[in-house]
């Protein structure tokens, strides 16, 4: 009897970057597909691929805080659930399994889409006590992943943001943000916006088998030529680094990055949270079986012998030899190429909270 850890059975699985569908750590039971043999093998060329599935999701807020140490941000947007990049490494994974769902197939086919973000967002704008501080969008998954083409809904955010004079720092390494120079050109001209565009890896193999439905890196590199040819500050995001795998691409991605107009240059190490480690391991396994040994002896060798520390401080550099021969070599990179310089402070004294029909006109 087949057996296959699925929730999808019959489908083909293309183009996707997990390998199985696990449960979460929150369920009590594992769904095991059995099959009798008469339903079609999930390889036959005539079986149905495994499409997205995109619900909605009314949030009753939009506006996410945190105490982080880690992080130079305080608040965050995300205007989705999941994420159709498929990036196989990528640390919100383990998020969706709060959903019910997945951290599996289910993170980057399972998706949820949040149309009312804008309205629910002008809301918390207008509170007596908001205090305006820079909002960070695509913190956790991608607002310019291929669903945002139809739903527009990081779009609509920025309109809102754009039109109150609030701060904004976007995370991508979705292309589709070139639609949206638009407003982030004026936006940067007034010193509310600035960018950052991952790349993890300068090989287009390598890129597609780990992040199999995020645009190549040439194409990324053109994306931060056009943001900084439209006077928008760009940094490039030589992020996560993959020891033993792509971590010796380090100075070629951020000489690329400079050479395409990024004013900055940041990095972080891979993370390997929860549920993401065992999948990591299996693609590992099953893509790289040559080098999979050493990649995970690196990994925990950063981690003080464990597939991931969560301590702050310590989850997104690591720790020991290797992390700290990174980090040198990121710093001696980025000084030669003139990256390592910060990118400039957001303005936050333009905010004016969002007005309403009916509200007094200002005399200024």
């Amino acid at each position: 009897m087949e057996r296959e850890t699925s929730i999808n059975p019959g489908r083909r699985v293309v183009g996707r970057g997990a390998t199985d569908n696990a449960a979460g750590r929150h369920e009590r039971h594992v769904r095991v597909f059995d099959s009798d043999g008469w339903e079609p093998r999930a390889q036959d060329e005539d079986t149905p691929v495994l499409r997205t599935d995109i619900r909605a999701e009314l949030p009753r807020r939009i506006i996410t805080y945190n105490r982080s140490p880690d992080l130079p941000f305080d608040r965050s947007i995300n205007p989705y659930r999941g994420c159709e990049h498929g990036c196989v490494y990528c640390f919100a994974r383990p998020s969706h399994a709060w959903l019910g769902l997945s951290p599996g197939l289910d993170f980057e086919t399972r998706l949820v889409a949040r149309p009312e973000a804008p309205r629910v967002l002008v809301q918390e704008l207008r509170s007596r006590s908001y205090k305006v501080a820079p909002i960070a969008i695509g913190t956790n998954t991608d607002p310019y992943q291929p669903i945002e083409k139809e739903q527009r809904i990081t779009r609509a955010c920025l309109e809102v943001l754009a039109d109150c004079g609030h701060p904004v720092a976007i995370v991508t390494r979705g292309t589709l943000i070139e639609r949206d120079i638009d407003i982030l050109s004026v936006m940067a001209a007034r010193g509310l916006v600035r960018v950052g565009v991952s790349v993890t890896t300068l090989d287009a193999g390598l890129a597609r088998r780990m992040e199999p439905r995020a645009p190549s890196p040439k194409r990324r590199l053109a994306t931060i030529s056009r943001l900084s040819a439209a006077g928008i500050p760009v940094r490039i995001m030589a992020a996560p680094m993959v020891p033993g795998l792509s971590d010796h691409e380090l100075e070629a991605i951020l000489q690329a990055g400079g050479q395409a107009g990024a004013q900055a240059a940041t990095w972080i190490m891979l993370r390997l949270p929860l549920e993401v480690a065992p999948m990591f391991r299996h693609w590992l396994e099953a893509q790289y079986p040559d080098r999979a040994a050493r990649v995970m002896g690196l990994v925990r060798e950063m981690h003080g012998g464990r597939d991931y520390d969560p301590a702050w401080g310590r989850r997104m550099r690591g720790t020991g030899p290797y992390a700290q021969m990174v980090a040198q070599r990121f710093r001696v990179a980025a000084r030669r190429l003139g990256l390592d310089r910060p990118q400039p402070e957001l303005r936050c004294d333009l905010f004016r909270p969002p007005e309403r029909p009916g509200d007094q006109l200002t005399l200024f």
